[in-house]
Protein backbone atom coordinates (compact mmCIF):
# COMPACT_ATOMS: atom_id res chain seq x y z
CA UNK A 1 0.00 0.00 0.00
CA UNK A 2 1.54 3.65 -1.00
CA UNK A 3 1.87 6.04 1.61
CA UNK A 4 -0.77 8.12 0.47
CA UNK A 5 -3.55 5.28 0.31
CA UNK A 6 -2.22 4.20 3.94
CA UNK A 7 -3.08 7.76 5.55
CA UNK A 8 -6.26 8.03 3.47
CA UNK A 9 -7.51 3.75 4.85
CA UNK A 10 -6.19 5.26 8.43
CA UNK A 11 -8.16 7.96 8.56
CA UNK A 12 -11.52 6.40 7.42
CA UNK A 13 -10.72 3.97 10.22
CA UNK A 14 -9.97 6.04 12.90
CA UNK A 15 -13.17 8.42 12.08
CA UNK A 16 -15.58 5.11 12.28
CA UNK A 17 -13.87 4.68 15.19
CA UNK A 18 -15.22 7.58 16.55
CA UNK A 19 -18.47 7.41 14.95
CA UNK A 20 -18.64 3.93 16.70
CA UNK A 21 -18.11 5.38 19.87
CA UNK A 22 -20.36 8.20 19.85
CA UNK A 23 -23.06 6.84 18.50
CA UNK A 24 -23.29 3.18 18.92
CA UNK A 25 -24.61 1.96 21.91
CA UNK A 26 -21.44 -0.37 23.66
CA UNK A 27 -22.56 -4.09 24.79
CA UNK A 28 -24.41 -3.95 28.24
CA UNK A 29 -24.60 0.05 28.02
CA UNK A 30 -27.63 2.27 27.06
CA UNK A 31 -27.96 3.84 23.69
CA UNK A 32 -27.01 7.54 22.88
CA UNK A 33 -24.15 7.99 24.89
CA UNK A 34 -21.67 10.55 23.27
CA UNK A 35 -17.78 10.57 24.41
CA UNK A 36 -17.45 14.55 23.45
CA UNK A 37 -20.17 15.15 26.13
CA UNK A 38 -17.60 13.59 29.18
CA UNK A 39 -17.21 16.76 31.27
CA UNK A 40 -19.97 18.38 30.44
CA UNK A 41 -22.64 16.31 32.62
CA UNK A 42 -23.82 15.74 35.87
CA UNK A 43 -21.06 14.34 38.04
CA UNK A 44 -20.91 11.15 39.40
CA UNK A 45 -23.55 9.36 41.99
CA UNK A 46 -22.89 7.27 44.49
CA UNK A 47 -25.04 4.91 46.35
CA UNK A 48 -24.37 2.04 48.36
CA UNK A 49 -26.66 -0.44 51.52
CA UNK A 50 -25.11 -3.15 53.22
CA UNK A 51 -25.87 -7.01 52.34
CA UNK A 52 -24.64 -9.37 54.96
CA UNK A 53 -23.18 -12.88 53.16
CA UNK A 54 -24.49 -16.31 53.99
CA UNK A 55 -22.00 -19.00 53.77
CA UNK A 56 -22.52 -22.74 52.90
CA UNK A 57 -21.00 -24.07 55.21
CA UNK A 58 -19.38 -22.95 58.78
CA UNK A 59 -15.50 -21.35 57.92
CA UNK A 60 -12.68 -22.07 59.88
CA UNK A 61 -9.23 -20.79 59.47
CA UNK A 62 -6.65 -21.11 62.50
CA UNK A 63 -7.68 -18.22 63.67
CA UNK A 64 -11.63 -18.36 63.67
CA UNK A 65 -14.84 -19.56 62.32
CA UNK A 66 -17.57 -17.66 60.85
CA UNK A 67 -21.06 -18.59 59.27
CA UNK A 68 -21.88 -15.16 57.60
CA UNK A 69 -19.56 -12.02 55.75
CA UNK A 70 -20.12 -8.33 56.17
CA UNK A 71 -20.82 -6.25 53.44
CA UNK A 72 -21.68 -3.16 51.17
CA UNK A 73 -22.96 -3.70 47.85
CA UNK A 74 -21.97 0.16 46.59
CA UNK A 75 -22.84 1.81 42.19
CA UNK A 76 -22.37 4.48 40.26
CA UNK A 77 -24.71 6.02 37.99
CA UNK A 78 -23.48 8.17 34.87
CA UNK A 79 -25.46 9.19 32.17
CA UNK A 80 -27.43 5.89 32.11
CA UNK A 81 -24.91 3.92 32.76
CA UNK A 82 -24.20 2.09 36.43
CA UNK A 83 -21.11 0.27 37.68
CA UNK A 84 -21.00 -2.03 41.15
CA UNK A 85 -18.89 -2.63 43.25
CA UNK A 86 -18.48 -4.58 46.67
CA UNK A 87 -16.73 -4.09 49.74
CA UNK A 88 -16.28 -7.69 51.90
CA UNK A 89 -15.05 -7.57 55.42
CA UNK A 90 -13.84 -10.46 56.97
CA UNK A 91 -13.00 -10.18 60.80
CA UNK A 92 -9.20 -10.04 60.19
CA UNK A 93 -9.65 -6.87 58.30
CA UNK A 94 -10.69 -4.74 60.70
CA UNK A 95 -13.09 -3.14 58.78
CA UNK A 96 -16.81 -3.19 59.58
CA UNK A 97 -20.27 -2.28 57.91
CA UNK A 98 -20.13 0.25 60.13
CA UNK A 99 -16.77 1.73 59.34
CA UNK A 100 -17.59 1.44 55.59
CA UNK A 101 -20.50 3.33 55.36
CA UNK A 102 -18.92 5.77 57.13
CA UNK A 103 -15.81 6.08 54.80
CA UNK A 104 -18.74 6.02 51.80
CA UNK A 105 -20.21 8.78 53.63
CA UNK A 106 -17.88 11.26 53.15
CA UNK A 107 -16.55 10.31 49.71
CA UNK A 108 -17.92 13.35 47.29
CA UNK A 109 -17.93 11.65 43.56
CA UNK A 110 -20.20 14.61 42.50
CA UNK A 111 -17.48 16.34 41.94
CA UNK A 112 -15.96 14.41 38.96
CA UNK A 113 -17.89 14.40 35.89
CA UNK A 114 -15.20 12.55 33.79
CA UNK A 115 -14.90 8.78 34.89
CA UNK A 116 -12.23 8.25 32.68
CA UNK A 117 -10.19 10.17 35.09
CA UNK A 118 -9.47 7.07 37.41
CA UNK A 119 -5.74 8.18 39.02
CA UNK A 120 -7.61 11.83 39.59
CA UNK A 121 -10.76 10.38 41.51
CA UNK A 122 -9.27 7.07 42.61
CA UNK A 123 -6.08 9.07 44.82
CA UNK A 124 -8.96 11.04 45.54
CA UNK A 125 -10.79 8.34 47.38
CA UNK A 126 -7.22 7.18 48.59
CA UNK A 127 -6.31 10.18 50.05
CA UNK A 128 -9.37 10.25 52.60
CA UNK A 129 -7.89 7.91 55.10
CA UNK A 130 -5.15 5.67 55.32
CA UNK A 131 -6.65 2.24 55.84
CA UNK A 132 -10.37 1.57 54.80
CA UNK A 133 -9.26 -0.69 52.05
CA UNK A 134 -12.21 -2.94 51.47
CA UNK A 135 -14.45 0.59 51.29
CA UNK A 136 -12.06 1.90 48.73
CA UNK A 137 -11.97 -1.11 46.81
CA UNK A 138 -15.80 -1.08 46.68
CA UNK A 139 -15.50 2.46 45.01
CA UNK A 140 -12.42 1.18 42.36
CA UNK A 141 -14.78 -1.96 41.15
CA UNK A 142 -17.67 0.34 40.71
CA UNK A 143 -15.59 2.76 38.57
CA UNK A 144 -13.78 0.27 36.48
CA UNK A 145 -17.38 -1.31 35.72
CA UNK A 146 -18.64 1.92 34.93
CA UNK A 147 -15.98 3.00 32.33
CA UNK A 148 -15.63 -0.88 30.98
CA UNK A 149 -19.56 -0.48 30.21
CA UNK A 150 -18.62 3.24 28.56
CA UNK A 151 -15.56 1.59 26.33
CA UNK A 152 -18.24 -1.42 25.37
CA UNK A 153 -15.01 -3.60 26.61
CA UNK A 154 -14.59 -6.12 29.91
CA UNK A 155 -11.29 -4.92 31.69
CA UNK A 156 -9.21 -8.15 30.51
CA UNK A 157 -9.30 -6.89 26.99
CA UNK A 158 -8.28 -3.66 27.81
CA UNK A 159 -5.37 -4.57 29.62
CA UNK A 160 -4.34 -6.65 26.75
CA UNK A 161 -5.13 -9.76 28.47
CA UNK A 162 -5.27 -13.16 26.77
CA UNK A 163 -8.58 -15.15 28.52
CA UNK A 164 -7.41 -18.68 27.17
CA UNK A 165 -4.92 -18.59 29.85
CA UNK A 166 -7.17 -18.02 32.56
CA UNK A 167 -5.78 -20.54 35.53
CA UNK A 168 -7.78 -22.87 36.92
CA UNK A 169 -9.03 -21.58 40.36
CA UNK A 170 -8.61 -23.79 44.00
CA UNK A 171 -12.04 -24.70 45.84
CA UNK A 172 -11.31 -23.91 49.87
CA UNK A 173 -11.92 -26.71 52.51
CA UNK A 174 -11.54 -24.94 55.99
CA UNK A 175 -10.60 -26.33 58.86
CA UNK A 176 -13.09 -28.97 60.40
CA UNK A 177 -13.92 -32.55 61.50
CA UNK A 178 -13.18 -35.87 59.39
CA UNK A 179 -16.65 -36.72 58.58
CA UNK A 180 -17.05 -32.83 57.18
CA UNK A 181 -14.21 -32.52 55.17
CA UNK A 182 -14.59 -35.68 53.29
CA UNK A 183 -18.24 -34.29 53.03
CA UNK A 184 -16.90 -30.95 51.69
CA UNK A 185 -14.38 -33.05 49.51
CA UNK A 186 -16.97 -35.11 47.71
CA UNK A 187 -18.68 -32.27 47.05
CA UNK A 188 -15.98 -30.57 45.28
CA UNK A 189 -13.87 -32.96 43.60
CA UNK A 190 -15.59 -33.68 40.61
CA UNK A 191 -15.95 -29.48 39.86
CA UNK A 192 -12.61 -28.17 40.23
CA UNK A 193 -9.15 -29.56 39.08
CA UNK A 194 -6.99 -28.26 42.58
CA UNK A 195 -8.20 -27.86 46.08
CA UNK A 196 -7.51 -25.21 48.81
CA UNK A 197 -6.95 -27.01 52.55
CA UNK A 198 -6.52 -24.29 55.34
CA UNK A 199 -4.18 -25.83 57.92
CA UNK A 200 -2.00 -24.36 60.98
CA UNK A 201 -3.39 -26.27 63.80
CA UNK A 202 -2.51 -29.39 65.17
CA UNK A 203 -4.65 -31.60 63.10
CA UNK A 204 -2.97 -30.14 59.31
CA UNK A 205 -1.78 -34.01 58.65
CA UNK A 206 -5.39 -35.67 59.53
CA UNK A 207 -7.13 -32.76 56.98
CA UNK A 208 -4.56 -33.83 54.30
CA UNK A 209 -5.06 -37.64 55.01
CA UNK A 210 -8.94 -37.17 54.84
CA UNK A 211 -8.82 -34.87 51.88
CA UNK A 212 -6.84 -37.57 50.30
CA UNK A 213 -9.29 -40.73 51.09
CA UNK A 214 -11.79 -39.21 48.85
CA UNK A 215 -9.39 -37.39 45.85
CA UNK A 216 -5.68 -37.10 44.44
CA UNK A 217 -6.70 -33.76 43.16
CA UNK A 218 -3.40 -31.34 43.57
CA UNK A 219 -3.47 -29.16 46.70
CA UNK A 220 -2.73 -25.62 48.10
CA UNK A 221 -2.54 -24.68 51.74
CA UNK A 222 -2.72 -21.60 53.67
CA UNK A 223 -1.88 -21.87 57.21
CA UNK A 224 -3.22 -18.18 57.84
CA UNK A 225 0.07 -17.42 59.83
CA UNK A 226 -0.57 -20.89 62.27
CA UNK A 227 2.63 -22.48 62.04
CA UNK A 228 4.45 -21.37 65.18
CA UNK A 229 8.26 -22.85 64.58
CA UNK A 230 10.07 -22.63 61.75
CA UNK A 231 11.88 -26.12 61.51
CA UNK A 232 8.71 -27.66 62.22
CA UNK A 233 7.02 -25.67 59.61
CA UNK A 234 9.51 -26.62 56.58
CA UNK A 235 9.00 -30.54 57.80
CA UNK A 236 5.63 -30.43 57.71
CA UNK A 237 6.06 -28.32 54.07
CA UNK A 238 8.34 -31.55 53.02
CA UNK A 239 5.60 -34.08 53.93
CA UNK A 240 3.08 -31.80 52.47
CA UNK A 241 4.79 -32.24 48.85
CA UNK A 242 5.23 -35.54 49.46
CA UNK A 243 1.46 -35.60 49.45
CA UNK A 244 0.66 -33.98 46.22
CA UNK A 245 0.69 -30.31 47.80
CA UNK A 246 2.01 -27.52 44.79
CA UNK A 247 1.90 -24.52 46.60
CA UNK A 248 1.89 -22.80 50.40
CA UNK A 249 0.53 -19.25 51.58
CA UNK A 250 1.68 -17.59 54.60
CA UNK A 251 3.59 -20.28 56.65
CA UNK A 252 4.00 -18.02 59.94
CA UNK A 253 3.31 -14.57 61.46
CA UNK A 254 3.54 -11.43 59.19
CA UNK A 255 5.95 -9.86 61.65
CA UNK A 256 7.85 -12.75 61.17
CA UNK A 257 9.71 -11.99 58.16
CA UNK A 258 13.10 -13.59 59.27
CA UNK A 259 11.72 -16.74 59.68
CA UNK A 260 9.22 -16.92 56.52
CA UNK A 261 12.30 -16.18 54.75
CA UNK A 262 14.07 -18.64 56.29
CA UNK A 263 11.23 -21.27 55.20
CA UNK A 264 11.08 -19.48 51.33
CA UNK A 265 14.79 -20.51 51.15
CA UNK A 266 14.52 -24.15 52.09
CA UNK A 267 11.26 -24.63 50.81
CA UNK A 268 10.90 -27.21 48.65
CA UNK A 269 7.08 -25.69 47.39
CA UNK A 270 6.61 -21.85 46.65
CA UNK A 271 5.51 -19.97 49.44
CA UNK A 272 3.49 -17.15 48.75
CA UNK A 273 2.98 -14.36 51.25
CA UNK A 274 -0.72 -13.15 52.26
CA UNK A 275 -1.39 -10.99 55.79
CA UNK A 276 1.96 -10.21 54.65
CA UNK A 277 0.99 -8.02 51.69
CA UNK A 278 -1.78 -5.76 51.52
CA UNK A 279 -0.85 -2.47 49.06
CA UNK A 280 1.66 -1.86 46.28
CA UNK A 281 4.05 -0.36 48.95
CA UNK A 282 4.48 -4.00 51.25
CA UNK A 283 6.26 -5.31 48.28
CA UNK A 284 10.05 -3.82 48.60
CA UNK A 285 9.60 -4.95 52.67
CA UNK A 286 9.08 -8.48 51.99
CA UNK A 287 11.37 -9.48 48.53
CA UNK A 288 13.34 -12.11 49.44
CA UNK A 289 10.79 -13.54 52.05
CA UNK A 290 8.41 -15.22 50.03
CA UNK A 291 8.54 -17.18 46.48
CA UNK A 292 5.49 -14.57 45.67
CA UNK A 293 2.42 -12.43 46.21
CA UNK A 294 -1.24 -13.28 46.81
CA UNK A 295 -3.50 -10.09 46.01
CA UNK A 296 -6.86 -9.51 47.08
CA UNK A 297 -9.06 -6.56 45.79
CA UNK A 298 -10.14 -5.66 49.64
CA UNK A 299 -6.75 -5.82 51.25
CA UNK A 300 -5.21 -3.53 47.82
CA UNK A 301 -8.18 -0.99 47.48
CA UNK A 302 -9.00 -2.68 43.70
CA UNK A 303 -8.31 -2.64 40.43
CA UNK A 304 -5.94 -0.46 39.67
CA UNK A 305 -3.67 -1.48 42.45
CA UNK A 306 -3.76 -4.61 42.22
CA UNK A 307 -3.00 -4.28 38.24
CA UNK A 308 0.34 -2.23 39.44
CA UNK A 309 0.61 -5.03 42.17
CA UNK A 310 1.30 -7.39 39.72
CA UNK A 311 3.40 -5.99 36.94
CA UNK A 312 5.82 -4.63 39.77
CA UNK A 313 6.06 -8.15 41.49
CA UNK A 314 6.98 -9.30 37.58
CA UNK A 315 9.08 -7.09 37.34
CA UNK A 316 10.87 -7.90 40.93
CA UNK A 317 10.70 -11.95 39.50
CA UNK A 318 7.85 -12.63 41.95
CA UNK A 319 4.85 -15.24 41.55
CA UNK A 320 1.46 -13.93 41.93
CA UNK A 321 -1.59 -15.47 42.59
CA UNK A 322 -4.46 -13.59 42.62
CA UNK A 323 -6.69 -14.39 45.36
CA UNK A 324 -10.57 -13.46 47.18
CA UNK A 325 -12.28 -13.06 50.60
CA UNK A 326 -16.18 -14.37 50.74
CA UNK A 327 -17.67 -12.03 48.37
CA UNK A 328 -20.61 -11.69 45.32
CA UNK A 329 -20.01 -12.22 41.73
CA UNK A 330 -19.36 -8.49 42.17
CA UNK A 331 -15.59 -8.37 43.65
CA UNK A 332 -14.81 -11.94 42.43
CA UNK A 333 -15.84 -11.07 38.89
CA UNK A 334 -13.62 -7.92 39.31
CA UNK A 335 -10.50 -9.79 40.09
CA UNK A 336 -10.83 -12.35 37.91
CA UNK A 337 -10.35 -9.90 35.34
CA UNK A 338 -6.32 -9.91 36.51
CA UNK A 339 -6.42 -13.78 36.19
CA UNK A 340 -4.63 -14.39 32.93
CA UNK A 341 -1.96 -13.11 34.18
CA UNK A 342 -1.48 -14.91 37.25
CA UNK A 343 0.23 -18.20 38.13
CA UNK A 344 -2.37 -19.20 41.19
CA UNK A 345 -5.98 -17.66 41.41
CA UNK A 346 -8.02 -18.70 44.47
CA UNK A 347 -11.70 -17.23 43.32
CA UNK A 348 -14.34 -19.06 44.71
CA UNK A 349 -15.76 -16.71 47.28
CA UNK A 350 -18.81 -16.20 45.75
CA UNK A 351 -19.32 -20.17 45.65
CA UNK A 352 -18.89 -20.73 48.90
CA UNK A 353 -22.68 -18.00 49.60
CA UNK A 354 -26.03 -18.85 48.71
CA UNK A 355 -27.15 -15.21 48.37
CA UNK A 356 -25.39 -14.30 45.33
CA UNK A 357 -26.56 -11.30 44.06
CA UNK A 358 -24.76 -11.39 40.23
CA UNK A 359 -23.85 -13.55 37.78
CA UNK A 360 -20.28 -13.19 36.55
CA UNK A 361 -17.20 -14.92 35.79
CA UNK A 362 -17.79 -18.61 35.80
CA UNK A 363 -15.84 -21.76 36.74
CA UNK A 364 -15.90 -24.36 34.23
CA UNK A 365 -14.81 -27.59 34.43
CA UNK A 366 -12.48 -25.57 37.03
CA UNK A 367 -11.03 -23.26 35.05
CA UNK A 368 -11.68 -19.10 35.51
CA UNK A 369 -13.49 -18.45 32.26
CA UNK A 370 -14.58 -14.79 31.46
CA UNK A 371 -16.99 -13.07 29.44
CA UNK A 372 -16.96 -10.77 26.54
CA UNK A 373 -19.27 -8.37 28.52
CA UNK A 374 -18.55 -5.29 29.06
CA UNK A 375 -16.55 -3.72 32.53
CA UNK A 376 -16.21 -6.71 34.86
CA UNK A 377 -18.87 -8.59 33.03
CA UNK A 378 -21.67 -8.70 35.70
CA UNK A 379 -25.16 -9.36 35.31
CA UNK A 380 -27.62 -8.77 38.75
CA UNK A 381 -30.13 -11.40 39.32
CA UNK A 382 -31.77 -9.84 42.67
Amino acid sequence: MKRRDFIKTAGLLTAGAAAGLSGCAPSGGNAGFNFNRLGAGEGLKLSFEPYELQLRHTFTVSSYSRKTTPGVQVKIDYEGFTGYGEASMPPYLGQSVETVTAFLSRVDLGQFRDPFQLETILAYVDSLSPGDGAAKAAIDIALHDLVGKLLGQPWWRLWGLDPSKTPDTTFTIGIDTPDVVREKTRECADRFNILKVKVGLENDKEMISTIREVTDLPLAVDANQGWKDREEALDEIFWLKENGVVMVEQPMAKERIDDNAWITERSPLPIFADEAIQRLADIPSIKGAYHGINIKLMKCTGMREAWKMLNYARAEGMKVMIGCMTETSCAVSAAAQLSPAVDFADLDGNLLITNDLFRGMEVVNGKITLSDAPGIGLEPII
